[in-house]
Formats: structure tokens, sequence, C-alpha cells
């Protein structure tokens, strides 16, 4: 082993001990661990870049930009309400996420379901009041699991399909896999419920961990024609909501002050909330729900150009001591109040109807230039945007979805690539307004781009310097002539090389060793194939083995050692499954 594969193996431990032990981002370091090996000259400029050209990186990119039309017309709010529903617990909650999403990615790239589903999940946690890090590594763990049920499940089952057809010419069906890959995901489903108290993170977000004191008081209307009309108070969701409070309803001139969960919505029912900020900006989310003030509609662009800003009212405002509707708010300020919050007050009647006092916080629907206009003047003592929160457009959500759905049927039909489908849709999204351009531009995480990138240009290191060929081989060769243990020695081989590298690479990498140790053996290439299938998609252990771990990764507010504490034990069970049933259903 030259000294090329030695600097190749200590920037991998590089980057292993860099994760583990500090905080510092993935994505420099796996920049700086690529820097020195391209600086070191063990790969060429054309290799360590060529990450940045591979279309897995891109088709995840893109994907971000068909997931933004999702969240843009609240459509993910359908997908966590349909597929998700109500849970009853974490494991509950658990449960009925990976599941759905184990059964899709046996049948579809399992990169869009997860790009699908987060956002989904993460509106999903925070209404239900869930752990966000005890749904994100499931999520990405029962997709890697669905891969492995049919050969289109994973680009790795084709690969090795594809390499056994030109050796030979012989391959395996569609749903030949299902004899293992359905044991492998039972086995990935439930450790993760059973054991995944104990060993997934518990962490709470910046929003439970920082209460917002202030109780902002709401007014919105259900509207008719919406799913919301017939529904009970409990079914619509409206109880789940953080630190938000129904206070009472208003119905045909009556007011109903003690709500029950049971009480089912009418058009045209007014709702009063009290509550924190950011579940006031999530109530105007909800498909069917309506700020009760008429003066909304007035305002002269389009809800989704809008923007939710907040306010605090300064003593010299010239509406101090007017209502709101006296002050004509909404044609000084081409705005309109959202919602109003008084020192933690619960304030009774209309918005419309409340006397300003300064100190007030107001929360704004208003236009984007509303923060350059009014940003030095001395009607405020602060305004500060809400974000990125914008009104969604809820009646785009259908054309959405079916945008979604006709990428997920060319590709699945094998008319287009991944990468050709995702490219279609994100157009389509924009074409149709289903997002806009400057909200595309924002959506890619381009963290979790450059780290797949550059992960790509150090597996190619690995590849080409013979590390870890020299480690295969080497591994391989303290399996005697025991076929079970050098089937038991492909997997653990194939397994470490995907933690260290990619899936693929290490399918790639594998299947000639394999190859030649069935030949040694004398017994058929079948069993090696399959278990280098499974052990490929065993990517549990770390967040740089599989992109959809990558993916999760950021989202989740995950460190190195939260993957590794439940994916090493999981990788054994599944390794384990493997070793015991791949014998009997494939002898050699």
């Amino acid at each position: 082993m030259g000294w090329e594969a030695l600097f190749s193996l200590a920037s991998v431990l590089f980057c292993f001990g860099m994760m583990a032990f500090t905080r510092v981002s993935p994505d420099l370091i796996t920049s700086a661990a690529l820097t020195l090996l391209l600086l070191a000259g063990v790969v060429s400029p054309e290799q360590a870049l060529a990450g940045f050209a591979n279309q897995g990186m891109l088709t995840v990119a893109v994907l971000y930009v068909v997931v933004s039309g999702l969240t843009e017309t609240g459509a993910v709010g359908w997908i966590g309400q349909t597929l998700l529903g109500r849970p009853r617990s974490i494991r509950h909650a658990q449960w009925r996420l990976m599941l759905p999403v184990a059964a899709l990615s046996a049948f579809l790239n399992n990169t869009p379901v997860v790009a699908v589903f987060i956002p989904a999940l993460q509106e999903w946690a925070r209404r239900h009041r869930l752990q966000l890090s005890r749904l994100l590594i499931p999520l990405s763990f029962a997709s890697i699991a669905g891969g492995t049920c049919t050969l289109i499940g994973s680009s790795t089952n084709l690969l090795v399909n594809g390499l056994m057809l030109e050796q030979s010419g012989s391959g395996l069906a569609l749903f030949d896999l299902l004899w293992i890959g359905l044991p492998v995901s039972l086995a990935v489903l439930l450790f993760v419920l059973l054991m995944g108290g104990w060993l997934l993170p518990n962490r709470s977000s910046a929003m439970e961990e920082f209460a917002d004191v202030r109780a902002y008081t709401v007014e919105m209307q259900v509207e008719a024609g919406s799913p919301l009309p017939g529904r009970s108070i409990d079914e619509a969701g409206l109880r789940q909501l953080p630190r938000l409070f129904l206070a009472e309803i208003e119905r045909e001139g009556g007011v109903l002050p003690a709500v029950s969960s049971k009480e089912r919505l009418q058009a045209g029912d007014r709702l009063l909330f009290v509550g924190a900020r950011d579940s006031v900006v999530d109530l105007q989310r909800i498909h069917g729900l309506l700020p009760a003030t008429n003066q909304l509609f007035k305002l002269n662009d389009e809800r989704p150009e809008r923007r939710f800003i907040e306010v605090v009212v300064s003593s010299r405002h010239p509406l101090v001591g007017r209502t709101v509707r006296e002050g004509r708010f909404r044609n000084r300020y081409n705005a309109v109040i959202i919602a109003l919050a008084r020192n933690g007050e619960r304030l009774d009647g209309k918005l419309g109807d409340q006397r300003l006092q300064a100190g007030d916080t107001l929360l704004l629907e208003a236009r984007p230039s509303f923060l350059e206009q009014q940003r030095n003047a001395q009607d405020w003592l602060l305004i500060s945007p809400v974000g990125e929160s914008h009104p969604l457009q809820h009646e785009r959500a259908p054309l959405a979805l079916g945008i979604v759905l006709l990428m997920v049927v060319l590709v699945g039909l094998g008319w287009l690539s991944m990468l050709k489908g995702a490219l279609l849709a994100a157009g389509l999204m924009i074409l149709t307004r289903c997002t806009r351009g400057q909200v595309a531009r924002r959506s890619p995480d381009w963290q979790v781009l450059v780290v797949i990138a550059t992960s790509f240009g150090i597996g190619a290191a690995l590849q080409q310097s013979g590390a870890a060929l020299f480690v295969a081989q080497g591994l391989m060769g303290l399996a005697g002539g025991e076929p079970w243990l050098a089937l038991t020695l492909v997997f653990g081989i194939t397994a470490l090389l995907t933690a260290l590298a990619t899936n693929n690479v290490a399918a790639v990498l594998m299947f000639p060793i394999a190859l030649a140790a069935a030949q040694q053996l004398q017994v058929s290439l079948l069993p090696f194939a399959i278990t280098i299938m499974v052990a490929a998609s065993a990517s549990f252990a770390t967040p740089i083995g599989y992109q959809t771990n990558l993916m999760v990764y950021n989202a989740g507010g995950y460190r190195f050692q939260d993957f590794l504490r439940i994916g090493l034990p999981l990788t054994l069970l599944v390794g384990l499954v493997t070793l015991l049933l791949v014998p009997l259903v494939w002898p050699f």
C-alpha cells in the first residue's frame, strides 16, 4: 500500500474524528479533507470536482425546488394529515411514519420520498408537539430499508444486478429481493420502535426551549367550501398547536365561550385564539382558515407576495388611543393587523374595535416593501420580519401534488431518469406559480449538497489510491475456505465501505472481490451479490453513508454520534438477519 492509500485513509479518519468530537460544520470538514487530497495529488481536479456534476447530487438540489412548491402551496400539510394522521405517542408517530415511507421507497427512489416528507414531518411534529429529532432518523432509515425490498427500490440493487448480468447472463426479477427485503424492513422498523426511546436523541426545538411570553389575540374565520366545515375542533387539528388556546367561537350572532374539542365547525364561524406568535403564524397556513378581517382582501397585491411582520407601537404613533377601524390602518400603511398582543392580556372583542396603546405588539400581513418604508418611522419601536413566513396559496395545492405524482409516474415507468423527472417537475412548479423564482433559488440546502459532492471526491480517493481494495482483500484473506465466513466478511466490509464512502462505491468495489471469492470456493455468486445489495444499503451508522442521512442530518440538528449510537447496533442486526436468511433462500 503506497503513501496515497495511507493519506486517503488518514483523510477519512480525520473526517470521522472531526464529525464525532467537534461541532464543526460537516461541509467544512469534508471540503477540508478533499482539499488536502487534491493538494497532495491523490485525486485530480476532475476527480475532486466530479461530485458537483454527479446526477445524484444534482437530483437532490432540484428536488429542493420541487419540495418548495409543495411547501408554498400548503400541500405538505395535506400529506401530513392524509398519511400521518394523529399520533397517540412518539412510538405511534414513528410507526405511522415509517410504514408508508418504507412502502413508498420499495417502488420509488428514496431521495424524493425523504425530500417530500421532511417539510411535512416538520409541520406535523410542530402541530402535534413531537420531538423532530426522534422522527427524522427513522424517516431516513425506513426509506433505506424499504429500498431493499425490490430490484428498483435502490440504485445499488440495479447496479449489482447489472454486474451480475455481465458476469453470468442472469439477473433478478422485480420482487426476488422481497425474501430478504421484507425481513430486513421489519427488523429495522421493530428495532427503531423498541430501542428508539433509548438510542434516539431527545432534543427540544428552540421554540420549545424559549417560549414566546407574548399572548397574541387573533380572529380567524372558517372558509365556506373548505375541508373544515363539518369537522370537529379536534379533527381540524386546532387543539394541537403548541401554546395556542381557542378561547371562543362566534356563530350567527352568538358566542360559544367554552369550546369543546368535539364541537363541529360551521362555515362562517369566527374563532378567537390566544397564543404564541409562531402558532398564530401556523394558523395562517391551515387550509380553510382565513383572518376574520375583510381588510385583508383589499390589499393591492396577491397574498403569496406578502410577508408576516412584527411591530411594536411607539408612544408617538398617530393611532394611539384610536381603534384600528377608526384609524383606517390599512389605508395608512397598506398592511393589515392579523393579531395583537398587550402585556400578556387576553383581549375581548374584535381586533378592529381595539384601541391601540403604546407598547402594543402587532402581527401584520404586509408587502415586503413595508420594512424599508417604515424602518426609520417614529411610529414604531421595533419592526421585525417573522423569518420567511408568508401566507400560502392553498388553491394551488392540488396542482403541486399533481406535478409530483406526474414526476413519480414518469420516473417509475422508466420514461425519464430521476434527474430529468425532477427538472421537469421543478420547471412546472415555477411555470404554474406553485413556487416563485426567488423562493426556488433559496430552497436548496447548500450545506447538504456540498457534503454530498465532496463525499464523492473522498470516495474516489479511496478507490483510486487502492486503499479500499487493500482493506477489502486483506480482510477477505481471513475467510479461508468457509463460504459462510466469507459471506460474513463480504457483508462487514461492504457495510464499512458504505459508511466511509457511498453505497454505490462500496458495491462496485466489493463485487469483483465477492466474484473471486465465489469462484475460489466454487459456490454460487448469487448469495454474495444479494449480500452486497443489502450491506451497501445498510447505511445506518454514519450520516455520510447515504444521501438521505445527510438530508435529515441538518434538518434534525443531529450530531455524528447520534447516527453511530443507533446505527451501529442496527447494522449488526441487519447483518445477522441477512447472513441467516440469504444462504437459506439462495443456497451456496
